[in-house]
Order: C-alpha cells, then sequence, then structure tokens
C-alpha cells in the first residue's frame, strides 16, 4: 500500500455525492413528488456540509504545529450548536419524512464505501514499482 496519504479523498467525495444527488433529485421529482424528493437533497446537502465542517475541524486542531485554537472553536461553534439544530428543525418540517433525509444522509456513507470498495478492487493503492519486492514496500 502507498505510505501518502491522499487529503482530497473527502473533496472528492463531496463533489461525486453532489452529483448523485442532482441526479437523484432530478428523478426523484417525477418518481417520488417534490416534497420526498427535496427531503432528500436536504439530508444530502446537509451530510455534506457537516463532512465538510468535520474535515476542517481535523486539520485544523491535528497538525504537527499544534492546534489553531480560535479557528478551532469558531468551526465547533458553527458545526456543533448550528449545524445540529439545522438538522433538528428539517426533522421537524412536516412535509419531510425523516426516512427521506435519513436516505439523503446516508447517500454519503454509500459513496464513501464505495469509492473505498473501488480502490480496492482496482488496486490504486498498491506501489506498482517493478524494482522492489512486496517484502521491501513494508
Amino acid at each position: 500500500m502507498t505510505k501518502k496519504i491522499e487529503l482530497n479523498f473527502i473533496d472528492r467525495v463531496l463533489k461525486t455525492t453532489g452529483v448523485v444527488l442532482l441526479i437523484c433529485f432530478v428523478f426523484g421529482l417525477y418518481y417520488f413528488g417534490f416534497f420526498p424528493a427535496l427531503a432528500f437533497l436536504s439530508g444530502g446537502v446537509w451530510g455534506m456540509i457537516n463532512l465538510l465542517f468535520l474535515s476542517e475541524l481535523v486539520k485544523v486542531t491535528i497538525r504537527p504545529e499544534g492546534a489553531m485554537k480560535t479557528k478551532a472553536l469558531g468551526l465547533a461553534v458553527i458545526k456543533f450548536p448550528l449545524l445540529y439544530s439545522t438538522g433538528y428543525f428539517l426533522l421537524k418540517v412536516h412535509q419531510f419524512n425523516p426516512l427521506y433525509l435519513l436516505a439523503g444522509f446516508s447517500l454519503l456513507f454509500l459513496i464513501i464505501i464505495l469509492k473505498v470498495v473501488a480502490r480496492a478492487l482496482l488496486g490504486l493503492d498498491y506501489n506498482h514499482d517493478k524494482t522492489k519486492s512486496w517484502n521491501q514496500v513494508k
């Protein structure tokens, strides 16, 4: 396996999830109606924003130079109370079925799992240098 961790994995997951959400929204309008499709889209967008804030919070706090405390505090103030209260109010909208919100939120995790499985099946994380054996890579 490669020893370099790619930090753009989350960015690619967010872009893929956004595209899939838009495609599902268009087809959901036709097959399920406006409010279920909007609930699915809202749950997915909420999950994407949550992952974005979480990744930034981790990048700011886990650094070799030390944590950037003021930026971490600002991100935590935005993420935890505001984002989770928004999620609560999404659940309180009477037109939104919680099942569609949960499905939209879970789409993000499905995309992450599919991307990891695809990388494993295609062998994208293995070192393809012919001069080194597998034991030398470890």
